[in-house]
């Protein structure tokens, strides 16, 4: 029933906002160029890995050394616009489709972060990963690593369709006030680097 849920929304979604996603890629590619889609290996369902999409946010500029300037340094105007009303996340519904994805669960992080799991927060790769979640609609990007994981925990552990949609609901609330979009003094979540406590 999910995943026939998930396509049926994610289908006329796309269909609903094909004049956004074409206005968007349209100033990225003004604004920044190309590609206009950011694609990067990441975890779904049990770790297995799978290319996610989403709109570019940032630029390519690098250091004298050649290496790639700091986040805050290559964060755009256009970028931190989409970023506040999770426009660059448009393009995850084709994720949805094919099938790597779900509208709800927890948010798609690093590959490299799977090592680094305790056994509670290992949980998030029992079901597949959302656009949208439980975490996101509980403080987003403003909370901790720590809480992001037990937020999501929780709702892997009592996940319904009812809630699902409750989620869906919230989420627009959360997208149109902007809420939460990042941590004090970044343009992005921390890079996490493992818990402290053992579980």
């Amino acid at each position: 029933m999910k995943r026939m849920l998930d396509f049926a929304i994610s289908f006329i979604m796309i269909l609903l906002l094909a004049g956004v996603f074409l206005i968007v890629s349209l100033t990225v590619k003004l604004k920044m160029g190309s590609p206009i889609l950011f694609k990067q290996k990441r975890p779904g369902l049990n770790g297995k890995p799978f290319e996610l999409y989403k709109f570019r946010t940032m630029n390519d500029r690098k250091d004298g050394q050649g290496d790639l300037l700091s986040d805050e340094q290559r964060m755009t105007a256009v970028g931190e616009f989409l970023r506040k009303y999770s426009l660059d996340e448009i393009p995850q519904l084709l994720n949805v489709m094919k099938g790597d994805m779900s509208l709800v669960g927890p948010r798609p992080l690093l590959l490299e972060y799977l090592p680094l799991y305790n056994e509670e927060q290992s949980v998030r790769n029992d079901v597949k990963p959302g656009i949208t979640g439980w975490a996101q609609i509980n403080g987003r990007n403003a909370i901790t690593w720590e809480e992001k994981f037990k937020l999501d925990a929780w709702y892997v552990n009592n996940r319904t369709l009812l809630l699902d949609l409750k989620i869906l609901l919230l989420t627009f609330s959360k997208v149109i006030k902007g809420e939460g979009i990042h941590q004090d003094n970044h343009v992005s979540m921390e890079k996490f680097k493992g818990s402290q406590d053992v579980m």
